[in-house]
């Protein structure tokens, strides 16, 4: 059933055929597309509906797109799967993350290489014993253009979770000794960070068969906090823009080389 006005467009993030590349970065926040757009060619606003905001434009004579997603997995399948239906295959997410483990610092970048699926959207894609893990090419992109850059990186699990204060406060929540154990339990397995949407992502990306990734901005460490440590705020997320943007570069010519 076509629930759009238009029958051209995809109901939530109003992108019709031909409106966006096979490549595809997925900031949460609408406001970090413009910024995203400044790295491509001849970029221009496709749409703008809800929390979907999308700009296309060119890196080496390839379309490439930036759809925002909003907070959150329900959202962010939304879109993925909506990008999917418009010709997109190759998606990497783009966003903040605090740091878990005390030696990822404020203003590094993590890649995730899988997600736990502390969330709900994933759920109804595939049973919880199916692991959310990206896509090798797009993680090797990722790590490769980390390094080109010259960023601290680190690569492993992080925690996908539905509710921010129910990290930052768990105390206050009911199911405060889930909570609290747990995370408790991520840390000891090593998981690098806590965000919103990868395990929702990887597992839709999954189920529909296509390439995604992720990288965020470590903005701060709450960890170290605890212990005393140096843990300041750090807001700026261009370095993750431009780790996301050489890798979509990489994958692009990997691409080609494959052709």
């Amino acid at each position: 059933m076509k629930y759009s006005e238009n029958s051209d467009k995809q109901y939530h993030i109003q992108v019709g055929p031909g409106d966006v590349g096979r490549y595809v970065i997925l900031p949460g926040d609408p406001k970090r597309c413009p910024k995203i757009a400044q790295y491509l060619e001849d970029a221009r606003l496709i749409a703008d509906n809800r929390e979907f905001v999308t700009y296309t434009g060119y890196l080496d004579g390839v379309k490439v797109s930036m759809t925002s997603t909003g907070i959150g997995g329900p959202s962010a399948a939304i879109a993925m799967e909506e990008l999917v239906m418009a010709g997109a295959d190759t998606f990497i997410r783009i966003g903040t993350c605090g740091g878990m483990q005390t030696d990822v610092l404020s203003g590094d970048i993590v890649i995730a290489s899988g997600a736990i699926r502390m969330e709900g959207t994933s759920r109804e894609y595939a049973p919880i014993e199916f692991p959310a893990i990206a896509n090798m090419e797009v993680t090797n992109a990722l790590m490769a253009a980390a390094g080109e850059l010259k960023q601290n990186y680190h690569v492993g699990v992080v925690q996908s979770k539905d509710s921010f204060y129910g990290q930052h406060s768990p105390e206050t929540k009911s199911v405060s000794y889930e909570l609290l154990n747990k995370w408790e339990a991520w840390k000891r397995m090593g998981c690098l960070a806590s965000e919103m949407e990868s395990a929702a992502l990887y597992i839709v990306a999954s189920s529909l068969r296509v390439r995604a990734g992720s990288c965020f901005l470590v903005m701060a460490n709450q960890e170290r906090e605890k212990e005393g440590l140096d843990n300041p705020v750090v807001h700026d997320t261009d370095m993750a823009i431009r780790v996301a943007v050489q890798a979509i570069r990489n994958l692009i010519r990997a691409d080609r080389e494959k052709e």
